[in-house]
């Protein structure tokens, strides 16, 4: 025993002599020999304590390692400038500028900035074993923002009662700053004020969007919420209104005519906006001309006008569940650009010359005017292709066979295979959803994507290919990087458990035939969905830049966005620089077109992130008339707060709290994803199929809560659901053996 306190003795006087040593050497770089020789430390057991020590101060971030195996203090002045990002939770910080370090701000030296503001901080010297921290003493510049809430109006005042990630207090309202909101209104307000001595901060209504709980006012919380726009300015509609098509025979002879060859649209049901059209016609040596056509929006929308600004500005259309909102006003969108059939349309136009295997001979880019002969939707499209029948089979078979020939020369050359089940709503008059349905893309989904993804790429190469000795002009391109390996390894080792092999070494074309592999032996499994969706999460994000490191996903060297004018700004910026550099013009300034690409990228994360919001509030509000069903399901994510379940039939996902896990005290494993029973070491993994029963549906917070169900946790009564009880167990009765003050500690 005296043995043991002695060494413990040994190592604890070696620990303060580094600790002395590292705080006489403030700038300087130093490894563990250093160290070891500065102290006259020599023996081996010594310089394995100096080594591993220092490692452990560099892993609790006391110091720097950099490079391996060498370390020094954190150069961190006083003082820095910052962004501010306020939580909820109370959880606020700043992240420095010059060291891009995330640093604690507790709310009383926070100077109520709200986040996103520039700030000047103080940061205090880091305490051994205890996190640094930092006091604003500084707003220099103010992120202009709003919260969504629902207003209560008193007799004196009123407040936004919010839900905000971002703010822990309602705001208090002035009842002249109502803009005739009364109370269960939901609204927009910004925040005026905050003196230092309030606990809440001030504000004005900006926008009443309606009573709480209508489709109308949910869905344009949701636009409101993302900081998107919910309504056209009607200046700009105004300016849409007087453009006419102008398709003079003056115009017409500027451009190439197709009009009297074969062309059609194929589309979803519902859409209005036909931005892309295909033609077909035989050559006489036995080939085909196959035209992708695009409306070609540009010829109408000038740089710099009203209607160019506004488009720039919101960069896309918006696709929620039960409706479009366009990035163009809809005289041009659904009107004068959209490839209507019978009707004659200006349209930027890439022609390739195949053969009938769908061999890509060669291609020529053209401005021309188009005529479509037929609107198709895909379901139309697909019974010609099933069947052999109806009007324009042919030509749909033909380009179908093509398109297969392309798909799969795509896939030979590493084109990843992501096709996953979307899942759709039918909606009443009202906004309310009634049923589900999934988006299964078929063969006529198929062909339009083989051929407008063709379309991409030589355009992207055209452009991009420079001639020899030349420079290539700045351009627009979709780029998409290489996985995370981390990521990608997290992947291959959770396929592993379900008996998929994945590689994770070798070449870009190599890994994603192993990934395409994977992702077809899933086909129809009940682990398809999360595995699925965990390989597109293990995938960077494709974004807008005018630097080309190629298209990883697709497997392209040159990608670019040419193909939907009418809903995306970046491809307008193609079209014109397309346009600009076939005319011989001058390359543009590389980086104003760098800040589009980036802002469009943004902006296009937003709108996603907008859509995803719309359908999980439809699925909450569909699964809210479904109260104390119960269903099957697969456990799609595991967290520290509890389990995500995805139901098989509907694909609706929810959540069962950690805190309902009322048969063990269950820690996060996150490396394998799964909950581990402390008791019974009982697991809850990712991709094991639970029963579960609706147990809560919050429309408003867009939560959706599910219960267990098994042996031990038979189905409830919509009662006992309401008050929180197990079936068969009276309110208040103790669950489990967990202690009440560890387990609130730890949530």
């Amino acid at each position: 025993m005296a043995k043991n306190t002695n060494n413990k003795k040994t190592v604890d006087r070696i620990r303060l002599n580094i600790d002395t040593y590292i705080a006489g050497n403030p700038t300087g770089t130093f490894n563990y020999r250093q160290v070891a020789a500065a102290l006259g430390l020599a023996t081996q057991a010594e310089l394995k304590h100096v080594a591993m020590y220092l490692a452990e101060l560099a892993f609790d971030g006391i110091l720097m390692e950099t490079s391996p195996g060498k370390y020094r203090l954190p150069q961190r002045s006083t003082k820095a400038v910052g962004t501010f990002v306020r939580r909820s939770n109370g959880k606020n910080s700043v992240v420095t500028d010059d060291t891009a370090e995330e640093i604690f701000v507790a709310e009383r030296n926070s100077m109520h900035a709200l986040n996103g503001d520039r700030v000047e901080v103080t940061i205090a010297a880091r305490i051994k074993g205890a996190e640094p921290e930092a006091e604003v003493v500084d707003i220099i510049e103010r992120k202009e923002q709003t919260f969504i809430g629902i207003l209560k109006v008193d007799r004196h005042f009123a407040y936004l009662l919010t839900d905000s990630k971002f703010l822990a207090t309602d705001i208090y309202i002035p009842k002249s700053k109502l803009r005739g909101g009364k109370t269960g209104d939901k609204a927009v307000v910004r925040i005026t004020d905050w003196p230092d001595d309030a606990k809440n901060p001030q504000g004005e209504v900006v926008d009443v969007l309606g009573e709480a709980g209508k489709n109308d006012t949910e869905i344009n919380a949701i636009m409101a919420e993302f900081g998107l726009p919910y309504h056209y300015p009607e200046t700009v509609e105004k300016a849409a209104d007087k453009i006419d098509a102008g398709i003079t025979d003056e115009v017409v002879a500027q451009r190439e005519d197709l009009r009297d060859v074969t062309t059609f649209t194929i589309d979803p049901r519902d859409a209005k906006d036909f931005d892309d059209a295909l033609s077909l016609r035989r050559l006489d040596d036995g080939n085909y001309e196959v035209g992708v056509h695009i409306a070609d929006v540009t010829h109408y929308v000038h740089p710099d006008t009203i209607i160019d600004r506004e488009a720039k500005d919101r960069a896309t259309s918006i696709y929620l569940v039960d409706r479009v909102v366009p990035m163009l006003p809809e005289h041009l969108s659904n009107g004068i650009c959209s490839l209507r059939p019978d009707e004659d349309k200006l349209t930027f136009s890439v022609l390739f010359t195949m053969t009938p295997e769908g061999k890509v001979l060669s291609h020529r880019i053209a401005r021309t005017v188009t005529r479509s002969n037929r609107r198709f939707t895909y379901e139309e499209a697909q019974e010609r292709i099933e069947t052999g029948k109806g009007d324009y089979a042919d030509e749909i078979l033909t380009l179908d066979r093509m398109a297969k020939a392309l798909r799969k020369a795509r896939y030979d050359n590493g084109s990843v295979d992501f096709d996953r089940v979307e899942v759709r709503f039918d909606i009443d008059e009202n906004g309310h959803p009634t049923s589900v349905f999934f988006k299964e893309s078929k063969d006529a989904n198929k062909l339009i994507e083989e051929f407008m993804l063709l379309a991409n790429k030589v355009v992207a190469a055209t452009i991009g290919v420079a001639p020899k000795k030349k420079k290539a002009k700045a351009f627009v391109y979709r780029v998409h990087d290489v996985p995370d390996p981390e990521r990608l390894a997290n992947l291959a080792e959770l396929a592993r458990v379900f008996g998929y092999k994945l590689k994770t070494k070798g070449t870009p074309k190599d890994i994603n035939r192993s990934l395409n592999k994977m992702l077809a032996d899933v086909k129809g499994k009940g682990e398809e969905n999360f595995l699925s969706t965990l390989a597109i999460r293990s995938m960077a994000k494709a974004i807008y830049t005018t630097t080309n490191i190629g298209h990883y996903g697709l497997g392209f060297d040159y990608y670019t966005h040419f193909t939907s004018p009418i809903r995306r700004y970046p491809d307008m910026m193609v079209h014109r620089l397309l346009a600009r550099y076939l005319a011989g013009g001058r390359s543009v300034n590389l980086q104003k077109l760098e800040d589009e690409c980036k802002h469009s990228s943004d902006m296009e994360q937003l709108a996603a992130s907008a859509e995803r919001a719309s359908i999980k509030y439809k699925q909450v509000e569909y699964m809210a008339d479904h109260l104390g069903e119960v269903y099957t399901g697969v456990i799609s994510g595991v967290t520290e707060w509890g389990l995500y379940v995805e139901l098989e039939e509907n694909k609706c996902e929810g959540l069962v709290p950690i805190r309902d896990l009322a048969d063990d005290y269950y820690d996060f494993d996150d490396r394998n994803y799964c909950l581990v029973g402390r008791a019974h070491n009982h697991r809850y993994r990712l991709g094991d199929v639970v029963t579960v029963q609706v147990a809560r549906a919050d429309i408003q917070k867009k939560q959706l809560d599910l219960a267990l169900v098994d042996e031990k946790n038979p189905p409830r009564t919509l009662e006992q659901l309401a008050k929180g009880q197990k079936s068969g167990r009276p309110t208040g009765e103790k669950v489990g053996n967990r202690k009440k003050k560890g387990r609130n500690r730890r949530r």
